[in-house]
């Protein structure tokens, strides 16, 4: 079951893995766009991440950690 109201916890980590996707998608040179392709989602479903408007799945997790050839526990330190 949900929490409700949602710790003020969550939203700041999600702003932090959404911060270190996005850095580590630019330190590999991809744009949003081509992350999208490699994941198999939109380019707005990258922003959306990156922006923390959703939460990527852990599936999402892997493989943008697969794509950016990362470990997964770099994005979410």
């Amino acid at each position: 079951m949900p929490l409700d109201p949602m710790p003020d916890w969550v939203p700041a980590r999600r702003r932090e893995i959404g911060e270190r996707i996005r850095t580590v998608r630019r330190d590999a040179g991809l744009s949003q766009v081509e992350l999208g392709e490699r994941i198999g989602r939109d380019h707005k479903t990258v922003h959306r991440y990156e922006t923390a408007i959703s939460a990527p799945s852990l599936v999402d997790l892997l493989l943008i950690a697969h794509a950016l050839d990362v470990p997964l526990a770099e994005l979410v330190r």
